[in-house]
């Protein structure tokens, strides 16, 4: 068991990843977490997600949350970008390293990342 003092460090150190995903930013990062995502490798791109946000100081301004299924098991691991006044962007077949590139192009540099979202796929 861990002393009261272990539990405080562990709980300063992580504080900024949960205020991350409970934030209330004015872009929402959405990773699908159902059965299919997770088997698929969206942990890895959840976590990637909240460590570049917050390390690349864009915590203020972005929301990284998880939700259940988003429907469209075959493109997992999911990830749906909301702004206000723009349209739902859908990234797919996501990996940890195309989240970092979302997080600099998209979301810090305002570009979409065309060859990852579920339009490029339909083509």
């Amino acid at each position: 068991m861990k002393s009261l003092a272990e539990l405080q460090k562990i709980k300063a150190r992580m504080q900024d990843r949960v205020v991350l995903r409970e934030g209330s930013g004015d872009i929402r990062v959405v990773v699908g977490m159902a059965t299919c995502g997770i088997a698929a490798g969206a942990r890895p791109v959840l976590n990637e997600f909240v460590k570049d946000v917050s390390e690349e100081g864009l915590s203020d301004k972005v929301t990284v949350s998880q939700t259940g299924c988003i429907g469209i098991c075959q493109y997992e691991p999911v990830v749906e970008i909301f702004e206000a006044d723009k349209e739902k962007v859908t990234y797919v077949k996501m990996t940890a390293e195309k989240a970092k590139e979302v997080v600099e192009k998209h979301l810090k540099g305002g570009s979409v990342v065309e060859q990852y979202t579920i339009g490029a796929y339909q083509s």
